[in-house]
């Protein structure tokens, strides 16, 4: 079952607030050709756009709603080089080779956030790199975030990653609840909204069509190429991308990839303004930060505001009961926020897989895609636009895990939204009483 289009609610988040002014893009009308007809102008869309005319082809960008409506414009703006799945766990299950290899990739994408950020000149994304710390709960937690960075150092040579002490968490973040944590300096922040801007605005300025409010109704194929329709007009192509992530059922043209995702809704809040001494004292470094609840929340500070997200939320739309958890646990980490108002309240989906890693590859001899970033794609979707377009253009990169071959079907797929509450409510049991 496919989601209606047409009716789209906006998004009343922080970055839609305070964002640069959108760019206007023509709808779709008539017929366009196309090398690659790309579906989508999120981070992994206008990345490909972006990178597929660098290789000298044609591409065209079709979008259902604006760009930076889904969760390219939602997210928390958390730039972080890892998986959902760990590298050691990698190691364990894949060997060495594959660990390494992933190691790799993960950079890799933190440092295409960086790179396209200067090649468009997105000053307003306010890109930071000065990391993220990881705040232990509990002993235990802690012990499995040192014992992690100690075998990253060891077996990966990351040697910058740095063990905090409770003193040194509580200098951190300002908060006195923590036992201590793992500080990953290669990590960053972004304003998210302005950085998806920025792209389609330096893609566009470079002569690559982008249409918005033009949702691919139908991909078909013909004798020579593919060609994706809209309500008013197509694009025929040699190849499609469907860039679409979790907001692929949004039509029946690319509904099919969404049997293969779990979409998670997750949930942000950020405050008003603080005062002076008080955002002075919350989070001085600038950093991001992530705990080791298997619920994980995560916090930074931007422009005096806290921002506090998570997982947690269900449902189709937004949900005031889980704002009221997260402003309660904020309050639980920052005491001092209990009498501070919330000025935003907005959340999002995010697609995990079934291996817990994104996939990127063939459908078919003229479908491409990528997919599933399991809630850490700002910098992971920026890079598969390089690969895409490497796809596009014949050759067969390593991707490691991610390789679209892999990728495995949600079993029961109906069942997929109570079997997700079923294991929320489990992992926030264990949360509750600190395993």
């Amino acid at each position: 079952m496919t989601r209606d289009w047409r009716a789209l609610p906006s998004v009343n988040s922080l970055w839609e607030a305070t964002a640069e002014p959108a760019r206007d893009y023509p709808v779709l009308s008539g017929e366009q050709q196309a090398d690659v007809v790309i579906i989508g102008a999120g981070y992994t869309g206008l990345s490909a756009a972006h990178h597929i005319a660098r290789s000298g082809l044609s591409p065209v960008v079709l979008e259902a709603n604006r760009p930076g409506w889904g969760a390219s414009g939602r997210n928390g703006g958390v730039i972080t080089a890892k998986f959902r799945l760990s590298f050691r766990e990698i190691d364990a299950a894949h060997g060495r080779a594959m660990a390494r290899r992933m190691y790799e990739i993960a950079h890799e994408s933190t440092d295409m956030v960086e790179e396209l950020v200067s090649e468009f000149g997105i000053t307003s994304a306010n890109l930071t790199r000065t990391g993220q710390v990881k705040a232990a709960h509990n002993e235990t937690t802690l012990k499995a975030a040192i014992d992690e960075a100690n075998w990253m150092t060891r077996e990966m040579g990351s040697a910058e990653v740095r063990v905090l002490d409770k003193n040194g968490v509580r200098e951190e973040t300002g908060s006195d609840i923590f036992v201590g944590g793992v500080l990953n300096p290669g990590s960053g922040g972004i304003h998210p909204l302005n950085y998806l801007r920025g792209l389609a605005d330096g893609v566009a300025r470079r002569g690559v069509p982008i249409f918005q409010e033009s949702p691919v109704v139908r991909l078909r194929r013909e004798k020579d190429g593919i060609v994706a329709e809209t309500p008013r007009g197509a694009v025929r192509a040699k190849q499609a991308i469907i860039a679409t992530n979790s907001y692929s059922d949004l039509t029946g043209a690319t509904a099919h990839l969404q049997r293969t995702l779990i979409p998670f809704r997750s949930a942000m809040v950020a405050t008003e303004r603080l005062p002076g001494n008080l955002a002075g004292k919350l989070m001085p470094t600038g950093r991001t930060y992530t705990e080791t609840k298997r619920m994980m929340r995560w916090f930074r500070m931007v422009d005096n505001r806290v921002i506090f997200g998570g997982r947690g939320a269900f449902g189709k739309q937004d949900s005031q009961a889980a704002f009221d958890a997260l402003r309660k646990a904020m309050v639980g980490i920052f005491p001092d926020l209990a009498d501070v108002p919330l000025a935003y309240k907005w959340s999002g989906l995010v697609a995990m897989t079934l291996d817990s890693v994104p996939h990127i590859g063939r459908l078919d001899d003229r479908t491409l895609f990528s997919v599933g970033y399991n809630g850490a794609g700002v910098a992971m979707s920026s890079l598969m636009g390089r690969y895409l377009a490497a796809f596009v253009r014949g050759e067969t990169p390593d991707m490691g895990l991610l390789d679209a071959r892999r990728m495995k079907a949600i079993p029961f797929y109906p069942l997929r939204e109570p079997a997700v509450r079923m294991v929320a409510g489990w992992y926030q049991f264990l949360d509750a009483i600190g395993r």
